[in-house]
């Protein structure tokens, strides 16, 4: 899918492809562009659902039978929703990754990541080229990861509560242009995420009326809102996409995914919800 991480997309496009890898791009919300992208090398489906940073989805399981019918693996990236709000291998997916310093962590504590797949992928592809190339993670980091583990359903679903609040209260607001929200009822796609999500995640998006200088000029203005490029975490988190997570692609290829300057992203925390709300009106006057 063409909806991915700047750096993401930047290995995909520019640095397999110096290892023989061939990459196809496709608009993943159209279930037909991944039929037609299908050669007789294609080997894998990537993809993010809900995608960073406009929260995008795509239909897991359309997309998976598509796989399995042309014996294709099918890999989602299942960091935005998390393993609480999303199960992409009970809708057919075959691998999924996720980064550990996300929502697994908590707290930003840590760097890490987890690869969840069959038993027999482990075995024969996964362990062998781990053992013989040596990454691994350190105990330490691991050991905090283990303990995110232990609190991740409570923090994210609370977390996720107060992402619909405050998108919801967005909304409404006269200096907001747009919000990208997947359990907002007049998100694009909402059916869609109420089918596929347990609830609408703890990242909400949304363009401030205006250019650059507006959202720099909210973003610098808040008190609560830590200015990172991180998030899941515990700690509410503001980022603008096209000067950090995307700051890699060209202005062309952010325009064409609807990234413009305007846009910022929100990643909600388990701060009271009405001090949220007051920083946010704050910083929009």
């Amino acid at each position: 899918s063409s909806a991915l991480f700047g750096s993401c997309k930047e290995i995909i496009k520019n640095i397999l492809p110096r290892y023989g890898v061939e990459v196809t791009f496709v608009d993943g919300k159209n279930i037909n562009e991944w039929k037609k992208a299908i050669k007789k090398n294609t080997k894998i489906f990537f993809f993010e659902t809900p995608s960073n940073p406009l929260l995008e989805l795509i239909d897991i399981k359309a997309v998976c039978n598509i796989a399995k019918k042309y014996k294709i693996k099918t890999v989602v990236d299942n960091i935005f929703a998390s393993p609480v709000l999303q199960k992409p291998v009970l809708l057919g997916a075959d691998i999924i990754v996720y980064s550990g310093t996300k929502h697994i962590d908590g707290q930003g504590r840590v760097l890490g990541g987890a690869i969840l797949s069959s038993a027999k992928f482990k075995e024969n592809i996964l362990k062998p080229f781990l053992r013989h190339t040596g990454p691994a993670i350190s105990p330490f980091n691991a050991w905090v990861l283990l303990k995110g583990l232990e609190t991740i359903k409570i923090r994210v679903e609370a977390q996720s509560n107060a992402a619909l609040e405050i998108a919801q209260f967005l909304d409404k607001h006269s200096k907001i242009e747009k919000v990208f929200y997947p359990f907002l009822r007049n998100f694009s796609q909402y059916s869609l995420a109420k089918k596929q999500q347990s609830l609408g995640g703890t990242i909400l998006s949304f363009k401030i009326k205006g250019k650059k200088k507006e959202a720099f000029k909210f973003i610098n203005k808040l008190k609560i809102f830590d200015i990172s490029n991180n998030l899941g975490d515990t700690k509410s988190i503001v980022t603008h996409p096209t000067t950090t997570t995307h700051r890699i692609l060209t202005e062309n290829e952010r325009l064409s995914l609807g990234i413009t300057e305007n846009l910022i992203r929100l990643s909600i925390g388990l701060e009271t919800i009405s001090d949220l709300k007051k920083d946010l009106v704050t910083a929009l006057k």
